[in-house]
């Protein structure tokens, strides 16, 4: 029984898809099924489903198999690969960055521990906006907000889809000038400096019908 020489995966949760073979095929599929990929992997995002299809190649030569992978979670992104056509996976990584505390700046863990997020898209947002001002950086790389996590002993989330997801419905963020960055926004900046924690959000409230209440009836 002959063994399948390629392969096409689609992973939701990450938005990628691969083509992944002997590279012969995959050169000779990777532009015309390049579209299929996009077409397939919004069809699949819809249904929730993953996809893994193997394909038979009888001219394939027998030397050692590459894979193509595209990420679409961004347009720009959507093709990746390099000048030898060989393994090209997106992936991102924990970048250093200074998160200590010293004689003139408080630390991650002590202004996260004060703070209290209690979501990714809070975490999120008080992390950049402690590299942000505390930091004094413009803007964030994604890989500085993934170091921000292992500080703090937190799990790290697909912090791609927290940054577009937050982009589109907290406001909180805004895209970086390059790939993989993002800028704190006014709306982020007054959450995490007035709204957090979520006690000092509730006694807010409290306050305010504790007034609403003692107002003299016109």
């Amino acid at each position: 029984m002959s063994i399948p020489e390629a392969k096409f995966k689609i992973n939701v949760k990450e938005g990628v898809v691969e083509l992944e073979g002997k590279e012969n095929f995959v050169d000779k599929h990777l532009d015309k099924f390049e579209e299929i990929f996009k077409s397939a992997i919004r069809e699949t995002m819809s249904q929730g489903i993953d996809y893994n299809l193997a394909a038979n190649d009888a001219s394939a030569l027998p030397h050692q198999d590459i894979e193509k992978s595209f990420d679409i979670s961004r347009p720009e992104l959507s093709k990746t690969h390099n000048n030898n056509k060989h393994a090209t996976k997106l992936s991102l990584s924990p970048i250093p960055v200074d998160l200590k505390a010293n004689e003139n700046k408080i630390g991650l863990r002590e202004f996260y521990a004060e703070k209290k997020p209690i979501n990714h898209y809070e975490k999120t947002a008080v992390f950049v906006y402690y590299i942000t001002k505390v930091n004094k950086q413009a803007e964030i790389k994604y890989g500085e907000i993934l170091s921000c996590y292992e500080e703090v002993g937190e799990k790290k989330p697909s912090i791609t889809d927290i940054i577009k997801n937050s982009i589109r419905y907290k406001g909180w963020l805004e895209w970086g000038s390059d790939k993989f960055t993002t800028r704190l926004t006014i709306s982020g900046e007054n959450f995490v400096k007035f709204d957090l924690p979520q006690q000092k959000r509730s006694q807010l409230t409290e306050q305010q019908q504790s007034t609403t209440l003692l107002l003299p009836n016109s």
